[in-house]
């Protein structure tokens, strides 16, 4: 070998290749990090081999197993729904002084002649803490006592894509991993016979689409799998026509010995995760299809979520197709349903709530869909002694101007631009505080005037509740170490009960 080849290969080349017992005893460490070494020999062990997703210790004692991440993708205007603001109504209609627009960028919003609008929405206080929330919200509000609601959220990206990203990856890049994925990497699941991190989509799609729960360069074991909440639950899980289930697993059990045979001569942890992958979903065909089957629940359970209601006539089209109620409704108790079954990772991801206009119509539809559902959830939890190890969280990735939307071309101000300064999210269970509302934002909304969270920091406090240190989950990739919160994040210790 040359030196230059040497130069060009990755470290897990150079360990495979090295002309000593010191290579081979660095690749099974190396395997034996990144949670593959058993699945490399699973097809020898036989059925009681270690999978990737085999639950691995955390760094400390961890407060959550799980989370339920509902994300809903546009952005909720926190000042319509989280953050009551009685200045701005008394502002409305008048311009914010240029010093506070001059350098900040939106994205449709002509500022020279942008107004602040106020908010139509009556806020109340809820629970004994008593938590302010609009009246779209009394589900919520009726298990307020329960949140952590963060009113002084802030992002670096005022588009949705790059927003989402930052969201979900710690980083506006493309090719990095998920936090579904970092959490599934670092402690596996619990479950043997579904995924350790789970899709459930709703509404119209966003615009992040599959980015949103990639693995990027940790080995594809760890992707969002992507499930339905009705019918076949994952896309070409069934045998085809004519195909047993026993011939099936002779073909598997070939294409195992295959797969291992090529392992052991190119030693890919990515064709670990493939074999792992193969007798994951020989074992979802059961356990899948019983998973979406909610005839086993009562009629108040179904009741209480929502899960048979019809949507409002006249709903704007912005929060989805026919059917979104019933949809979102579903995936909220298939996600009690998926926790209860060992599943580490819940992402429900709903678009959409960008309400560039016709806010005061399509805001209370969304918000129709989401919250007897979500409040559903929690209190479901909390009655099976689920939700202090269930992280529930709602978030997105930024919120809406004060100012309103004047885009070109459009005579009627009706909604709101996006807005990365400042907005909130709540969250309940798993470790955290209940009945807490955290952080401030100035009189119209527009920033934060104290205690700033930002993602990376929301990032690290989670991983902190699940027993990880933010600064220790890394993964080696193309010469550098990665982790979910990149070079930032903090850990917020006065959410932690």
């Amino acid at each position: 070998m040359q030196p230059h080849e040497v130069a060009d290969q990755t470290r897990r080349d150079f360990l495979t290749s090295a002309a000593s017992g010191l290579g081979a005893v660095g690749l099974m460490h190396a395997l034996a990090g990144d949670g593959l070494l058993e699945a490399a020999h699973a097809h020898a062990a036989g059925a009681g081999a270690v999978s990737p997703l085999e639950p691995k210790a955390p760094h400390f004692a961890p407060k959550a197993k799980s989370c339920i991440f509902i994300f809903m993708e546009g952005a909720p205007s926190h000042i319509d729904l989280f953050d009551p603001k009685p200045k701005l109504n008394e502002l409305h209609g008048q311009a914010l002084p240029e010093s506070m627009v001059k350098n900040v960028r939106f994205a449709f919003l002509k500022k020279d002649t942008a107004r602040l609008m106020g908010s139509k929405r009556v806020f109340s206080k809820h629970g004994e803490c008593g938590m302010e929330l609009a009246d779209l919200l009394p589900h919520l509000g009726g298990v307020a006592d329960d949140l952590l609601l963060v009113r002084s959220m802030h992002t670096d990206q005022f588009n949705h894509h790059p927003g989402q990203l930052l969201m979900q990856c710690g980083r506006a890049s493309f090719g990095l991993p998920c936090m579904g994925s970092w959490i599934t990497y670092g402690l596996g699941s619990e479950s043997k016979n579904l995924p350790g991190y789970v899709v459930l989509n709703a509404g119209r799609g966003s615009s992040g689409g599959a980015t949103l729960w990639q693995s990027g360069f940790l080995p594809s074991v760890y992707s969002g799998v992507l499930f339905r909440n009705q019918g076949e639950p994952v896309l070409n899980l069934k045998n085809p026509s004519g195909i047993s289930s026993a011939l099936q697993r002779k073909g598997l059990d070939v294409l195992g010995q295959v797969n291992q045979a090529r392992f052991d001569e190119v030693h890919d942890p990515e064709i670990a995760s493939r074999i792992a992958s193969y007798e994951l979903a020989f074992r979802m065909q059961s356990s899948a299809p019983e998973l979406i089957d909610l005839t086993r629940e009562t009629q108040a359970t179904l009741d209480a979520y929502g899960v048979d209601r019809k949507d409002p006539e006249n709903t704007g089209g912005r929060g989805g197709g026919s059917g979104t109620y019933s949809a979102f409704a579903r995936n909220c108790l298939l996600a009690r349903r998926m926790v209860e079954r060992g599943v580490r990772f819940v992402n429900i991801i709903h678009a959409s709530w960008d309400h560039h206009s016709d806010l005061d119509r399509e805001l209370p539809v969304n918000c129709g869909m989401a919250d007897q559902p979500i409040a559903a959830l929690i209190k479901d939890l909390k009655d099976r002694g689920l939700l202090d190890e269930t992280l529930v969280v709602f978030a997105s990735e930024f919120g809406r101007t004060p100012l309103g939307e004047n885009r070109n071309g459009s005579e009627a101000v009706t909604g709101r631009d996006h807005h990365p300064f400042a907005f909130s999210i709540f969250m309940a269970g798993g470790g955290l505080k209940g009945g807490l509302t955290y952080g401030e934002t100035d009189e119209i909304g527009w920033g934060v005037t104290k205690d700033p969270v930002h993602i990376n920091d929301l990032q690290a406090t989670l991983l902190h509740l699940f027993g990880l240190d933010h600064l220790k989950l890394a993964h080696r990739f193309q010469g550098r170490d990665f982790r979910l919160t990149d070079v930032g994040g903090k850990v917020v210790d006065a959410w932690i009960a």
